[in-house]
């Protein structure tokens, strides 16, 4: 097996108009998903509704891709949350809760000034291969 291998899966979206990032990478037994933005694989607009809609679809892509890569959301282990508003932290929990087992994983959640397109959120994640 190779040092690493890119994960790719037309059930999630595609990298973001192009950029030149991998929607996930398997390495020394782990999986490392890229950034996920609120899209529906094919589409370049953000899914309609507010933070529960935008994070529900976040799971969704995170999901496809983990899957792809013999994973799953069980298998997470560290995630990073960065939220355009920090006022959407409860709402966001709300469905977090939901995709992320019994045993939640590592995360950090952070504000930032702005994400592509007006999404709501992006969430990365490192899970167990």
């Amino acid at each position: 097996m190779a040092d690493k291998q890119a994960v790719r899966t037309e059930a999630a979206p595609a990298p973001f108009q192009g950029a030149p990032y991998s929607q996930a990478i398997a390495a020394g037994g782990f999986v490392f998903v890229s950034g996920q933005l609120p899209l529906r694989p094919g589409s370049t607009e953000i899914v309609a509704g507010g933070i529960a809609e935008q994070t529900a679809q976040v799971f969704a892509n995170l999901r496809a891709i983990l899957e792809e890569a013999g994973s799953g959301l069980d298998r997470i282990v560290k995630t990073t949350v960065y939220l355009r508003n920090l006022d959407d932290f409860q709402g966001m929990n709300e469905v977090y809760r939901n995709h992320v087992g019994d045993v939640p994983p590592a995360r950090a959640t952070v504000e930032v000034s702005a994400l592509p397109s007006g999404a709501l959120l992006e969430i990365d994640a490192v899970a167990l291969a």
